[in-house]
């Protein structure tokens, strides 16, 4: 492998990149199934990669991967509450919230899963982070992911505000003295969308209970 593509470390990249690093090839696409082939190179999906473990310099960033994976999308649901650190739970699938329609990825690097939300809900809270190489990532605030976990929980009853606590506390095992420092104005912009608003109301009444 040479030194071109080892400089990629721990970043996704696609088949257009790799083949930029490989031009003294006659057939540079044998070269990248025999890297496949020997693990030197992983396939997350069809022209997106990453290097085998022995080349990266530092932990892949799961969060980047979802957002590379499928598009446009953002980090959400029970993945970014326990990277949030309002549930106590540490969470291995990385779920995703999207606008195009629902999808699922087995990886090398495990699951990634993306569940459709509404284009007008799609633009609230969502923040840029910063991983150690400089990249970056798409994730909920801690406000839209519980949002989030709100809306596209299948069948939920939730909809005053002691059966919302029981909800978040018995359900989510959420962690409420971090549920205490929480801006209440993105969940009052999710209500005003006009989905789920009984669900969504109620949780604004125990948010505001906090206060």
């Amino acid at each position: 492998m040479n030194k071109q593509i080892r400089s990629l470390g721990s970043i996704p990249f696609n088949h257009g990149t790799l083949l930029s690093y490989l031009r003294e090839y006659r057939r540079p696409n044998d070269k990248i199934a025999h890297m496949l082939a020997s693990g030197d190179l992983l396939q997350l999906k069809k022209g997106l990669y990453v290097l085998g473990t022995e080349h990266r310099t530092s932990a892949v960033s799961l969060p980047l991967v979802g957002n590379l994976l499928y598009g446009p999308s953002y980090v959400s649901l029970d993945f970014a509450l326990s990277w949030h650190g309002l549930i106590p739970e540490g969470v291995f699938e990385v779920s995703s919230v999207t606008t195009r329609r629902a999808r699922r990825y087995d990886t090398p690097l495990g699951r990634f899963s993306y569940t459709r939300t509404f284009a007008d809900l799609y633009g609230i809270g969502i923040v840029m982070e910063r991983n150690p190489d400089d990249s970056h990532f798409l994730i909920a605030s801690p406000e839209k992911a519980l949002c989030d976990k709100v809306l596209f929980t299948r069948n939920l009853r939730a909809t005053t505000a002691r059966t919302m606590h029981v909800f978040l506390e018995d359900d989510l095992r959420i962690d409420f003295h971090v549920l205490s420092k929480l801006n209440l104005e993105p969940f009052h912009q999710c209500l005003a969308t006009g989905h789920k608003p009984r669900q969504l109301r109620a949780l604004c009444k125990v948010l505001e209970g906090f206060k």
